[in-house]
């Protein structure tokens, strides 16, 4: 995380949750916790056996068919297209694995990196929700994008007859 601080601190608190080992210990133990309730999940992104970014399902409500995907990165993984990658693989198994309806994309308003990853998924704009959240001392607004199972499975096998 202190790699990529640079890359993720500027658009999202979770970066300062993790400042030292036990810090870093506590978000992963929250997120082996939720897991455990099915309620989140997190994966690591690796390029060349270096542990370079992370997915992770920062929601995940089975309950009502409605889950989100958040990522971080940092520059050694930029360019590679492993955000796709990696939240294509967790977007097919919301959907074709545990049935989801809908997965969720938020991403800070400016954060070009993600709204593009957003894009790149096929998922569409829904909004934005206005001075959603503090952070830095300022009010930031949040854009909220999604993807359907219906568009997904339409999508896919779009992809597969080409």
């Amino acid at each position: 995380m202190d790699r990529a601080r640079p890359y993720v601190d500027p658009w999202i608190p979770w970066a300062t949750l993790s400042t030292d080992l036990d810090s870093a210990t506590a978000v992963l133990q929250r997120y082996a916790e939720k897991q455990a309730q099915d309620a989140a999940r997190i994966y690591g992104i690796w390029l060349e056996g270096t542990l370079v970014g992370g997915v992770m399902f920062t929601t995940f409500d089975a309950d009502s068919g409605v889950c989100e995907i958040g990522c971080w990165l940092e520059a050694a993984g930029q360019g590679h297209g492993l955000v796709v990658k990696a939240s294509r693989a967790l977007t097919d198994w919301a959907f074709q694995e545990r049935g989801m309806s809908r997965v969720e994309w938020w991403a800070a308003a400016g954060n070009i990196r993600s709204i593009e990853s957003a894009r790149r998924l096929g998922m569409t704009r829904d909004g934005v929700l206005r001075q959603r959240y503090p952070y830095g001392g300022t009010r930031h607004d949040k854009e909220v994008w999604s993807v359907l199972r219906d568009e997904w499975n339409a999508s896919s096998a779009s992809v597969a007859h080409s």
